[in-house]
């Protein structure tokens, strides 16, 4: 089994996969709520003079994916997720060929 994997990994790295945005609406609440926090602790985000609670963040963060500003992506070359904003998306979304 470990040689299939890296037969599959050589493939990823000579064919990468775009990213894909993920429609949160398919997760449950207790697993986003686990990505959100997640991203939030590895980012370590300094916040400055007023400290914000990891329930506030995860909040903050919610609120914008809710709204549209902030999108969950996974990336299948890294087998990695993270949050991108709405623009940052844009710029790298994949364009559909067949509406062309």
């Amino acid at each position: 089994m470990e040689n299939d994997r890296s037969q599959f990994d050589s493939r990823l790295k000579d064919d990468p996969q775009p990213p894909v945005k993920v429609p949160v609406e398919a997760l449950s609440s207790e697993a986003l709520r686990s990505v959100l926090e997640s991203f939030i602790l590895r980012e370590g985000t300094d916040y400055g003079q007023s400290e914000i609670s990891l329930d506030q963040k995860v909040q903050n963060l919610s609120r914008r994916i809710f709204n549209g500003s902030a999108h969950l992506i996974f990336d299948p070359n890294s087998e990695s997720v993270t949050f991108l904003t709405d623009a940052q998306w844009r710029k790298i979304e994949p364009k559909d060929e067949t509406k062309r």
